[in-house]
């Protein structure tokens, strides 16, 4: 690609410049703007603030050191908060800051511009980030509608209101105990978020049962992974969800479905909604029977520990739940 297409903006992208030097500013805007992209300025950390809540800026341009708020504190922000946290953010930094540089690292910062700094080297990244923003964007899309999707199953079944969420949050509690990345966490949520999702080709007449399932029933109920799974397959966002929405009613001894899996033939985050999944099954009222009290459910998962689930991830679940997750549900209401 020519240099003149690397340096000119694919789509006509908001950005916020933060910096107290007026010079920096206008050199920036110059730029920004000449490659076709809308700026938006502030001199201040906290008019960048006010700022970034009213424009949604696609990308921030931020010096790391501004009075008042800093644009570290401001790239924190930005990176927890669930509605900005993809948001890409450069830092300007002087060739001396390590250690602002180490902070702004901590706070989630995508890139690093030093003073001075070469213009055309800001108009190549600004571009790359603000491309990997639009895609990820269209992926948020789809997983917005999945979301939707997989609310509506859930809505069929007056018996398992936000469960899909009970399950993804419990999930991630297990994963981030393990030491998973950040990318397998997110692949673990949404596993959680979607391993019912099939359930949409399951007909209310069986859904809906006040008795125990005959043979032809319980095998419509089995094909529910695979039919998510099938949903699911296009969102290649994160390693996808679709191992944990296809293997999610696997048993650990290889007596589950739908392929019989066994031990650590199930992937990992299969593994980990499994136990969430049947927590959540056993202490909310079904057609066929009232909720368990949490500690004969959690007691039936410990004795179902190597035989339907992995024993570590029982464990795991065990010490989340009494180091403090059964004191926040009772506070929620849960």
């Amino acid at each position: 690609m020519p240099l003149a297409d690397l340096l000119h903006a694919s789509w006509p992208a908001t950005i916020l410049i933060a910096d107290d030097d007026m010079g920096v500013r206008r050199v920036l805007r110059r730029a920004l703007e000449g490659a076709g992209y809308r700026v938006v300025e502030a001199r201040t950390g906290v008019q960048a603030v006010a700022l970034g809540d009213e424009e949604r800026p696609d990308l921030f341009i931020l010096d790391i050191s501004m009075p008042g708020v800093d644009g570290v504190e401001i790239c924190r922000a930005i990176k927890d908060d669930p509605d900005t946290h993809l948001t890409p953010v450069i830092h300007i930094t002087g060739q001396s800051e390590r250690d602002d540089r180490l902070r702004a690292l901590e706070a989630g910062s995508d890139e690093f511009v030093a003073k001075p700094f070469d213009i055309e080297e800001i108009l190549v990244r600004v571009r790359s980030l603000l491309r990997t923003k639009r895609l990820t964007d269209h992926l948020v899309s789809d997983e917005a509608v999945l979301v939707a999707l997989s609310r509506t199953v859930e809505a069929r079944d007056n018996y398992t209101e936000r469960h899909l969420y009970r399950v993804a949050d419990r999930s991630v509690g297990m994963a981030r105990r393990m030491g998973m990345s950040e990318r397998e966490i997110e692949s673990v949520r949404l596993g959680g978020l979607y391993h019912d999702l099939g359930k949409i080709a399951v007909p209310d007449r069986v859904l809906h049962k006040p008795a125990a399932l005959d043979r032809a029933e319980y095998a419509l109920v089995r094909r529910h992974p695979e039919a998510g799974a099938e949903i699911v397959r296009p969102l290649r966002a994160f390693d996808g969800p679709e191992a944990a929405v296809l293997h999610h009613h696997e048993r650990f001894d290889g007596t589950g479905y739908p392929y019989g899996l066994r031990g650590e033939e199930i992937p990992l985050a299969a593994r980990i909604v499994a136990v969430a999944d049947a927590f959540d099954a056993m202490t909310t009222d079904r057609p066929y029977r009232a909720a368990l009290p949490h500690d004969v459910a959690l007691q039936r998962l410990s004795d179902g520990s190597g035989e339907q689930w992995d024993p570590l991830i029982i464990e795991l679940f065990l010490a989340q739940y009494v180091g403090g997750v059964k004191e926040v549900e009772i506070a929620e209401g849960l």
